[in-house]
């Protein structure tokens, strides 16, 4: 609840402040000087609006999506076979240790080794791993990936990613919607209703400044992942945690990873980095090696 408040508070408070800044560097005057007529207060808050309602609909659909998109089939009670009995019972565990309510348990078909997290709230979450992780992973490894899992869960990583993620979204859609003005009345000189400069320009806008916020939120998910991989440390012991990378570094690194669900990440150049979602695999496993 206080990482809620804190990312509310902060974005109600970066809205104020932007406002203030505009109006001290009279930037409003400016604007309507040019016959702009443009209501910054007013367009802050349909930004936040936009922004965290997409973001918070996408939160709140998770579960749902990531059942359909990925073919999760949720076990059911009673389990059917010794690997769901298996599956279930360490979940409930971790998931007491880490003091949040039973996630959902799945399985989805994947050749690949594969795990993720999700929903909207951290007591009833889902937590699903691939067949291929079941194949191909030992217990203890699969111990140390469900571990990861939970932590994030327990960190709350869905729902601060989700307000992240507001909170950009509303920057990039009032930023974007000042540049469509601006090319629309100065430039294009056009003085009735927005014109098609205005949806062109602001659309090409907020394209430009999504890919820069991205940049934000893969450096936000990156970070997550290092937490997730201590909390799973301490659930299922360093060792196994960094055995679980290593399998996970002998299937990964020589290809690609095939998809954005992909529970760890690759090395790649600095560039390439800034968009990655996850942090290469070395440096995770050095952390670990490091860890206190």
């Amino acid at each position: 609840m206080m990482r809620i408040f804190l990312f509310l508070a902060t974005n109600v408070a970066i809205m104020v402040v932007i406002s203030i800044v505009f109006s001290l560097l009279g930037l409003t005057g400016t604007l309507d000087a040019q016959g702009i007529n443009l209501d910054l207060n007013a367009l802050l808050i349909v930004s936040a609006v936009i922004g965290m309602t997409g973001s918070f609909i996408s939160l709140a659909l998770s579960k749902w999506t990531a059942k359909q998109t990925m073919g999760v089939q949720v076990i059911e009670q009673p389990p059917q076979t010794q690997t769901e009995q298996w599956l279930l019972a360490l979940v409930a565990k971790q998931a007491q240790q880490a003091g949040i309510g039973m996630p959902e348990v799945g399985v989805f078909e994947a050749p690949e080794a594969n795990a993720f997290a999700t929903g909207m709230n951290k007591n009833s979450a889902l937590v699903a791993v691939s067949t291929g992780l079941l194949q191909r992973m030992n217990k203890d490894e699969i111990e140390a990936v469900i571990g990861h899992e939970i932590t994030h869960v327990a960190n709350g990583d869905m729902v601060t990613m989700a307000l992240m993620q507001g909170v950009l979204n509303t920057f990039v859609y009032f930023f974007a919607s000042i540049i469509g003005h601006v090319v629309d009345r100065v430039i294009l000189q056009n003085e009735r209703e927005h014109g098609i400069g205005y949806f062109i320009t602001q659309m090409v806008a907020q394209i430009a400044l999504g890919f820069l916020a991205s940049i934000l939120v893969m450096w936000f998910s990156r970070y997550r992942e290092f937490k997730a991989d201590a909390g799973g440390a301490n659930l299922a012991g360093r060792g196994k945690m960094i055995s679980a990378l290593r399998a996970l570094q002998r299937e990964y690194e020589p290809q690609d990873l095939p998809g954005q669900l992909e529970v760890f990440g690759i090395n790649g150049s600095n560039a390439q980095k800034l968009f990655m979602s996850h942090p290469p695999l070395e440096e995770r496993i050095e952390a670990l090696q490091n860890m206190r």
